[in-house]
């Protein structure tokens, strides 16, 4: 055999296929697996499915936290939201952990050029543009033949009239006062389905900044660090008419669930207040099928607009030949609620609003690769580095994921742990195999804390095997007692990983203090 031959069959880890890799993250606003790749039999995904082919796709793959500021911070930082201290949609980041190290920032100071465009690091105030960016795309390249959207969103006429109303000195405008007029005017609407261009909304624009930024990359071989942020799916759902007419809003199924019962914890559920923004909607009045129907296909919509954007980008990515030395990761900041126990948005310790789709495709590594290991956001940034050959920040939380890309059938955890802080409870959630354990904990409860087992509020225990849709709590049945009891252990040996003694005596003060939101 010639020695040719014999190199050809020695295989070298990813990291050193990856050595000198670019990277591209591709960050989705609001996107639950509603994908073809993920089993979904309506969506029309084909360009992320693509990539799914060409990757691989992480089926159990779970959020931090289902709102995005705390979402995207986790994942940016690879550090839980209890360590990061952002719990809410309105703190800084900086503002309690001044030292914080961003994924961004950590590749900018090794050589990459970090380059954003869109909708980033919700949490951090102006994205961190000083420490973690070398570029932040702020001026974005919407289609000339169409006016601007209004707010980045609207391309109703009533929007536009509003603005122009206002905007007379052409000063800029307050996005409070004019959110405020544009409800008052009917313009604040919840979709809007005009025969437009895709770039006359802002994820085509995203997209279109993007592949030209990547044009000029390739001919300067500058190695770079990119984040492309998509909005869609998240509200209002405005898609251009083609993506709306790709599905029968009548053929697309209804939750079967839609019953909040006295099983759970009232704090278990929300009043879908983030919908309420929109006109005909209300904070916590149940939505008729009709309207229901809308919104699902206004998703769906746009689940296939910010498909086809991706596509766009891809696509480029191989005419200019630089996919053979980047490594893509796309990833949905969390989960939906599509009418599913009778709620709408995020906002919860569910299946369907912590769940989120993750997809990774490095250069040289196995194609159409499916994992059913338990993952998080928080390891994205771990992973990154292995695969690039950086070190791993010693303090990151998460879990490198590039044995799973060698072998998927690898496992590197045994569950995953997101959190919820409602009202007067702080709600964690354990997804271990087929069940899920929910501890609902005093408010000032934090998991660096001390974990006092007679501390627990209330508990949810979901057997997915037996009750895909969440309708039982098995937690007070005796046939689960025993379930139950492991799964405590399971997380009393997390929160016991977690503790820390000088964040339980300083933390806690530094999240009131900073916190924009009073819980």
């Amino acid at each position: 055999m010639s020695l040719l031959r014999i190199l050809s069959l020695i295989v070298l880890p990813l990291s050193i296929f990856a050595e000198k890799a670019n990277v591209l993250i591709i960050t989705i606003d609001d996107l639950k697996p509603t994908l073809a790749c993920y089993g979904d039999k309506y969506a029309v995904s084909p360009n992320i499915d693509s990539l799914a082919d060409n990757g691989t796709l992480f089926r159990s793959n779970y959020c931090q936290q289902a709102v995005c500021a705390p979402s995207r911070i986790s994942m940016f930082t690879g550090l839980r939201p209890d360590t990061t201290g952002i719990l809410d949609l309105h703190t800084h980041m900086r503002d309690i952990n001044p030292n914080i190290l961003t994924m961004p920032q950590y590749f900018k100071e090794n050589g990459y050029l970090s380059i954003g465009y869109g909708k980033l690091m919700h949490g951090a105030k102006n994205d961190d543009k000083e420490l973690s960016w070398s570029e932040l795309g702020d001026d974005l390249p919407y289609n000339k033949n169409h006016p601007k959207p209004v707010l980045d969103k609207f391309q109703n006429p009533k929007a536009h009239q509003v603005f122009k109303k206002l905007n007379k000195t052409q000063k800029r405008l307050k996005t409070s006062l004019l959110q405020k007029e544009m409800k008052n005017k009917g313009a604040y609407l919840v979709s809007e389905a005009y025969d437009l261009p895709d770039d006359a909304y802002r994820d085509g624009a995203v997209a279109k900044a993007g592949i030209q930024r990547l044009n000029e990359l390739a001919e300067t071989k500058e190695k770079f660090f990119m984040v492309l942020g998509f909005n869609k799916p998240h509200l209002p759902f405005n898609a251009p008419k083609k993506y709306w007419d790709m599905y029968d809003p009548n053929k697309l199924p209804l939750a079967e669930h839609q019953k909040q019962d006295q099983q759970r914890p009232k704090y278990a559920y929300h009043s879908f207040g983030e919908l309420a923004a929109y006109k005909d909607y209300q904070i916590g009045k149940a939505v008729d099928e009709k309207r229901q129907r809308h919104l699902i296909h206004a998703y769906y919509a746009c689940v296939s607009y910010v498909d086809a954007q991706v596509g766009r980008v891809m696509d480029e990515l191989k005419r200019l030949n630089l996919d053979k030395n980047t490594i893509v990761v796309l990833w949905g900041d969390h989960g939906w609620h599509l009418g599913d126990h009778g709620l709408w948005c995020k906002h919860s310790n569910f299946e369907q609003a912590t769940r989120a789709p993750l997809i990774i495709s490095a250069p040289n590594q196995k194609k159409g690769q499916v994992s059913q290991s338990p993952t998080e956001f928080i390891d994205i940034f771990p992973s990154l580095c292995k695969l690039t050959g950086l070190e791993i920040p010693e303090q990151l939380e998460g879990e490198d994921l590039s044995p799973i890309l060698e072998d998927p059938k690898a496992k590197v955890k045994d569950y995953s742990i997101s959190q919820y802080l409602r009202w007067a409870n702080h709600g964690y959630t354990m997804r271990s195999g087929k069940y899920r354990l929910t501890l609902w904990m005093p408010k000032n409860y934090y998991g660096f804390m001390k974990f006092d087992e007679n501390d627990i509020v209330e508990v949810e225990l979901y057997d997915y095997q037996k009750d895909p849709n969440e309708t039982t709590n098995f937690a007070n049945n005796p046939e689960y007692a025993e379930v139950l009891r492991k799964l405590k252990k399971q997380f009393a040996s997390y929160f016991a990983s977690q503790y820390d003694a000088e964040k339980e005596r300083t933390m806690p003060q530094l999240i009131k203090k900073n916190s924009r939101k009073k819980y």
